[in-house]
């Protein structure tokens, strides 16, 4: 059997690390031990502090001006192409009305992204054919 943890089993030594000594939960406690020490180990050393909170609080607001500044801009590019439209074609208010709710539309769909709750549309996606470069 594959996942056999049997002392017999002499090829899944390292899955049981127990022996006669072992056996219920003091073997279940030292393992535990063994491996929190282990991921101890590993994990990158983090000082906990009061610093901390305040370099979290400016990501916060770091990352709260980014989107709204990327929310603003979509709205103000839609209504500047809206005015121009309206200025060059003589829609007026069509053009504004139009292309200031994509401008809201690109706004959200911007800060969805960058918040990173919606995936890019998928034209650098790798599992699209490769272009063909060598055509004549």
């Amino acid at each position: 059997m594959a996942g056999n943890n049997r002392p017999e089993d002499p090829s899944n030594e390292r899955a049981y690390t127990g022996g006669a000594d072992a056996s219920g939960d003091d073997g279940l406690d030292r393992r535990r031990r063994d491996l929190g020490a282990k991921l101890a180990s590993r994990r990158p050393e983090t000082q906990v502090g009061a610093g901390d909170a305040k370099s979290r609080g400016a990501t916060g607001y770091g990352q709260a001006m980014k989107l709204s500044s990327e929310f603003i801009a979509g709205i103000v590019v839609g209504a500047g192409l809206g005015w121009i439209v309206d200025r060059f074609a003589g829609t007026s208010p069509w053009g504004l009305i139009i292309f200031l709710l994509l401008g809201f539309g690109a706004g959200v769909l911007n800060v969805l992204r960058s918040a990173g709750l919606v995936a890019d549309a998928g034209l650098h996606s790798s599992d699209a054919p490769p272009a063909d470069t060598d055509r004549k």
